[in-house]
């Protein structure tokens, strides 16, 4: 099963709608504090429509909480400092990939240690970033492609 993390989402609406993609790839949501809003608001729930009971799901503490969690599992981090393209990944059905708050990303030292599992999305250069939710999709549903068959 695929993991999609969102280290430390402050806004709401962007993880109800990265829920609902997790259940319409069969991905498992990790979920990692200090999140920005409360799981039982209503703009979480209003993302993520009546999907969200159906959603794989789990809150841990910090980052060490999380990988003694996971265990094993080769983990790709998005970000727009990275130089390779997702493109040019080749996934496996039981990857994990992480991405950062949507003010901060993923901290630069978690980049630095795994410099060779970065990968990026490529825009173009009128555009600053991509919304959170957007960029779990386009990246989740291309590892998913690349494993179907």
């Amino acid at each position: 099963m695929m993991n999609v993390v969102l280290y430390q989402p402050e806004i709401a609406y962007n993880t109800g709608s990265v829920g609902r993609t997790c259940v319409a790839l069969g991905a498992k949501l990790w979920l990692v504090r200090p999140l920005g809003f409360q799981l039982d608001e209503k703009r979480v729930r209003r993302a993520g429509m009546d999907y969200w009971k159906h959603l794989d799901y789990e809150v841990v503490d910090d980052w060490n909480d999380l990988m003694s969690r996971l265990g094993e599992t080769r983990m790709w981090f998005l970000s727009k400092k990275a130089d390779r393209h997702y493109t040019d990944a080749e996934f496996h059905a039981d990857d994990t990939l992480v991405f950062g708050s949507e003010s901060q990303g993923l901290p630069e030292s978690m980049l630095e240690e795994n410099a060779d599992r970065c990968l990026r999305i490529p825009i173009s250069e009128n555009a600053r970033s991509l919304n959170l939710s957007v960029s779990v999709a386009v990246t989740a549903f291309e590892a998913k492609r690349q494993t179907l068959g």
